[in-house]
């Protein structure tokens, strides 16, 4: 019988208790009771948490506050021992869990309901009389009070239970807010961060403040010297230009939480309502939120960018294609670049992910919730590494076979292995950054739940929470592994200006502070083509062509007058070509026969009748008659600028043919988009 009646006890006590996460453990043990209302009763030990969900004495005590007036008044004899029932429920030997009797229950609430009524204190819902056993006795029971029968003279062990985690309430927050820490809703970290020391977040903080303005610097550097010379980078290179951009603002961010400190990325104390400082989360803090959106969406544009510059060079080695063919494609690479990071970073504030981080002073993902830090952070980056390196191993093979199997000079077989030394340095100083950036996140998840352990251990006492027990493991986070982390987020972006640094960029810089920056005078053979109007793209017809605005600048070799007008006849119809022939014969033969020369050395004007008018046969021509004399040096007229304009013609047709021939010849040479790149390395040495 005491079986069964300590079993269904145990079962409304499971309904009326609410945990809210499992995850860690306590130790359930009898503690004196300190509450002043509930002291003086039949019985002096209690446990935590009681029936109500108080995990200590302290909180019980401030929730029975509205109910001191009915306990003064004594509005009833049984609301004292009822209320101490629920707030400080007696401890057994055998930590059985009892509960009051529900006609207990019934008398309170009758009795006190009315002067209840006059203090505007209504009956909890927790406090449902429908809740307790159907008995008639007082509280505790004298059962509850019996020592163990069974004979044996050792003493139980005490009764252990899972309390999982609980919120203290120095760090509870607001429903309506959409916080969680540890599993736990409407609960946030704590602020500064829960692992360190404050000394040692006021070092990584100056750390991190120095070298975000460091890459401030690099990419910024790298940025102005494009804006210098827009036509020097054209693509297979263009998307480190886009790739410094977006390092760029990323060490920005850094710069200002710096400056900023903690005013962004936690939330202010409030000790008259017994709240701590805590770490910002969601996007109800429009600062928080700015930063974040300004870091997240440019560190994965970012990684995207790296991935389409393996595309591009993908592009020039492996299918041969030029810098104008793989320019065409810049509408999709830029939609992707910037397409993809906007997606995700609209899906994290919907999903309410911003965290504040009190190391750096901005506002990121992944720094408390492992999921988010899992699919929003590890999945996107380690997929742009493995694609990447792909593509990067493959154009580099490619460039190797060319360079193996082609036959070129002394000099083109060094502009290559120079150009490939030049993309394996820049791809290991990107490549080594980022996979320890990763690496750094895989160790912050597999040890993360230790370090939330060891945190709620030695911090439970003072939070008035379950103390964890029988934990396996106790670990605590080394500044060093979070100061790599954000030393590499940062210098990432600094490979930029190893791609820019060369004489040439020394000598635009120099001219340009000079203030005679000097354009030289290029054929349009030689004009580079600027980035497409993505505007004008959009709406144009599939059939038009595209209109590019061309500037006077290159990277490219040397062009030959004779290769720029055999581009230009190329360029023509050949329709346009026979007519504009046409027309200067026609041209020249109208001015030198319109033309004569008289005995005296001056020109006199002949009527010009037209090439179809014949001399009669059997006349005699009278050279002494003007219009006669005129016909003839006619037709002598235009038999010699016929021979003249035979031999021109042969000597145009025989340029034109050995610039074709010459034309063929370049065009069968392998990687004419990593040709260009070729020869500005060269003109950079």
């Amino acid at each position: 019988m005491d079986l069964l009646w300590v079993l269904s006890s145990m079962l409304t006590v499971c309904m009326a208790i609410n945990l809210e996460a499992p995850g860690s453990h306590s130790m359930f043990t009898c503690e004196p009771i300190t509450l002043r209302m509930c002291q003086g009763l039949s019985y002096n030990t209690t446990f935590m948490p009681n029936l109500l969900n108080h995990y200590d004495q302290q909180t019980a005590a401030l929730a029975m506050e509205p109910f001191h007036p009915m306990v003064n008044l004594e509005c009833s004899t049984e609301i004292r021992p009822f209320l101490c029932a629920l707030y400080a429920p007696v401890c057994t030997e055998y930590g059985r869990v009892t509960l009051p009797c529900r006609h207990l229950c019934q008398r309170a609430k009758s009795d006190c309901y009315k002067l209840m009524d006059m203090f505007g204190v209504s009956w909890p819902d927790e406090m449902d009389c429908s809740r307790f056993p159907e008995c008639d006795e007082s509280y505790p029971r004298v059962i509850d009070l019996l020592p163990r029968s069974d004979g044996t003279e050792e003493s139980p062990p005490p009764v252990q239970r899972d309390y999982g985690f609980w919120c203290p309430r120095e760090l509870k927050i607001e429903p309506d807010m959409g916080y969680s820490f540890m599993g736990v809703r409407d609960c946030s970290p704590p602020c500064p961060n829960m692992y360190f020391r404050k000394d040692e977040l006021i070092f990584a903080r100056y750390f991190i403040g120095v070298i975000s303005i460091v890459c401030l610097s690099a990419t910024l550097f790298t940025f102005l010297t494009f804006l210098i010379d827009v036509g020097r980078f054209r693509y297979p290179e263009r998307p480190i230009i886009f790739y410094a951009v977006c390092y760029m603002m990323v060490s920005l961010v850094f710069f200002l939480g710096f400056l900023l400190e903690e005013r962004v990325s936690c939330n202010s104390a409030s000790p008259g309502r017994f709240r701590a400082s805590t770490v910002t989360q969601g996007s109800h803090n429009k600062a928080c939120t700015l930063l974040f959106m300004t870091l997240y969406f440019f560190t994965m544009a970012g990684s995207v960018w790296w991935v389409i510059l393996t595309i591009t060079w993908f592009l020039a080695a492996v299918p041969k294609w030029g810098s104008e063919a793989i320019e065409k494609k810049a509408l999709l690479f830029h939609a992707v670049a910037w397409g993809v990071p906007g997606a995700l970073t609209i899906t994290l504030m919907a999903m309410n992910k911003i965290e504040g981080d009190s190391m750096s002073g901005v506002c990121f993902v992944g720094l408390y919730d492992l999921v988010a830090l899992r699919w929003f952070l590890l999945v996107p980056l380690v997929l742009d590494v493995v694609v990447g390196v792909v593509l990067l191993l493959a154009g580099v093979a490619a460039l190797n076979r060319v360079r193996m199997e082609i036959p070129l000079e002394k000099e083109n077989q060094d502009k290559l292995v120079k150009f490939m030394i030049r993309i394996a340095v820049f791809s290991v100083l990107y490549l080594v950054p980022l996979l320890t950036v990763i690496g750094c996140y895989l160790y912050e998840q597999s040890h993360r739940s230790v370090w939330e352990t060891t945190w709620v251990q030695e911090r439970c006492r003072e939070y008035h929470i379950p103390c964890p027990f029988q934990v396996e493991q106790t670990s605590r986070p080394d500044i060093a592994l979070f100061l790599i982390k954000y030393l590499m987020m940062l210098v990432v972006g600094i490979p930029s200006v190893f791609w820019v640094g060369s004489k040439k960029t020394c000598f635009e810089w120099a001219s340009f502070f000079n203030g005679h920056r000097k354009k030289e005078a290029v054929h349009e053979s030689r004009q580079v083509l600027q980035e497409p109007d993505f505007t004008q793209l959009l709406l144009r017809d599939a059939n038009t062509p595209v209109v590019r605005k061309s500037r006077g600048t290159s990277t490219q070799g040397t062009s030959t007058h004779a290769s720029s007008t055999h581009l230009a006849m190329l360029d023509e119809p050949p329709s346009a070509s026979t007519s504009r022939a046409s027309s200067m014969r026609s041209k020249s033969s109208s001015f030198h026969g319109s033309l004569h020369r008289s005995r005296d050395g001056r020109y006199t004007a002949c009527s010009y009748r037209g090439v179809e008018e014949r001399v009669p046969q059997g006349s005699t021509l009278r050279l002494n008659d003007p219009l006669q004399h005129c016909a003839v040096n006619r037709l002598d007229s235009q038999s010699r600028h016929g021979s003249l304009q035979r031999l021109e013609s042969q000597s145009r047709h025989s340029s034109v043919r050995d610039l074709s021939i010459t034309a063929q010849a370049i065009q069968s040479t392998p990687g004419n988009g990593i040709h260009r790149v070729v020869e500005e390395d060269a003109t950079k040495a």
